[in-house]
């Protein structure tokens, strides 16, 4: 009954979704876009903006252009730069400060996954004042237009820029949440890849295999269309052509923009069709121990994957065709199975490990707990999982 009670959950959520006015950001792409950023701000009309980032992205000074552009078009702006890695309640309220005492008109993200998720719970917090972030946890609590919202990622794995989502840590209990919402979905998104050209291998691996989760989660899932379905085959096609030259070959121009194409279009499949149980795991590794996401997300996806079996031998049987590792005799099986080593292949050829280091025994209930509150009934997956099923996952990645 209950595994019924959770298909009927993501049917009717399927279904309702269609009714939901969903927009694209207007994307700004290609070497040096960012310097075009500046002069769109002035022709908007607005004259100052909060710009959220964090301190690595200042101390690289890699800001100090676009404030110089925003400079020469008269642009006023104010930045804050305390956003930590599964950016805090904190975060959002200082940086939703800084914005309301300097009378800002807009919003403009700049880094990785972090910075854009604070930005996002700054303009949740904007248009509804009078709700906390935790009134807003969870599906469509924000239901009304934000402040113009402009995304420049600074990594190849978040997708962000094209998301509903902005995910949330409570510094005090240590929970990780997500606010879901369309109207969450930044107005413009710059896809330079000037901007990551700087990413450290480890960054630059674990962001790549970030997107690559999303993009799986996503084609695998009960609730992609057509339409998401090509976003994830073309981001995994990608990923595994770009990745690793991306990762030893940091200055590849093209590399790091397919790179950062890949993770926008995964960011497209994931929104509409969703994620699962890997992104519910990692979430709880970052609220509990500050696991790096995309670090997580790269260690768990082979055991989540391993562990859904048969339901999923066909999609994944279908990304192994994809991407050029089958042969004409492989059963679906095979090919799965083929699937999963070319990303445990992946992972260790960018000596991503294998375990997530520092999982206590005895978190593990609350761990599963909450994994299982945001997941279950609302991640459309494979194959609904249980406290046990949990468990015994919690303890293969340890």
């Amino acid at each position: 009954m209950y595994n019924l009670y959770c298909r009927m959950y993501q049917l009717t959520l399927k279904v309702a979704v269609n009714f939901l006015s969903w927009r694209k950001p207007v994307l700004l792409e290609g070497e040096n876009s960012l310097n075009q950023l500046p002069e769109l701000i002035k022709s908007k009309g607005i004259q100052h903006v909060l710009i959220v980032t964090d301190k690595g992205i200042t101390k690289l000074g890699l800001i100090d252009g676009f404030l110089e552009g925003l400079k020469s078009v008269g642009t006023n702006y104010v930045i804050y730069d305390h956003t930590v890695p599964n950016p805090t309640i904190d975060n959002i309220e200082e940086a939703l400060m800084l914005y309301q005492k300097n009378e800002c008109e807009a919003i403009i993200a700049f880094g990785g996954g972090s910075p854009m998720d604070c930005a996002k719970g700054v303009a949740a917090r904007l248009a509804r004042p009078k709700k906390s972030l935790s009134q807003m946890r969870g599906q469509l609590k924000v239901r009304k237009e934000i402040t113009p919202l402009i995304a420049i990622p600074t990594t190849a794995g978040t997708g962000s820029e094209a998301t509903i989502a902005a995910v949330i840590s409570n510094s005090q209990t240590h929970e990780k949440y997500v606010i879901n919402d369309t109207v969450l979905i930044p107005h413009y998104a710059v896809l330079d890849p000037l901007l990551t050209m700087k990413l450290p291998p480890h960054i630059t691996s674990t962001t790549g295999m970030d997107a690559l989760t999303h993009a799986v989660e996503a084609y695998i899932g009960r609730s992609n269309t057509n339409e998401t379905k090509q976003y994830s085959r073309d981001a995994i096609q990608l990923i595994f052509t770009n990745l690793y030259e991306a990762y030893s070959n940091g200055t590849n121009l093209t590399a790091r923009t397919n790179m950062q194409k890949a993770s926008y279009l995964a960011g497209l499949a994931f929104t509409r069709a969703y994620v699962g149980y890997v992104h519910a795991i990692a979430h709880t590794l970052g609220g509990f121990y500050n696991v790096p996401h995309g670090l997580a997300n790269a260690i768990i996806l082979p055991h989540v994957l391993e562990y859904y079996g048969e339901t999923v031998h066909k999609p994944l049987a279908e990304l192994a065709d994809l991407i050029g590792i089958t042969e004409a005799a492989d059963t679906e099986e095979m090919k799965s199975r083929k699937f999963i080593d070319a990303i445990k292949k992946l992972n260790v050829d960018m000596n991503i490990p294998t375990k997530v280091a520092g999982i206590i025994d005895r978190d593990i209930p609350i761990l599963v707990e909450r994994a299982l509150k945001e997941a279950n009934p609302f991640y459309p997956v494979p194959k609904i999982l249980r406290k046990d099923d949990l468990v015994k996952l919690y303890h293969l990645i340890k």
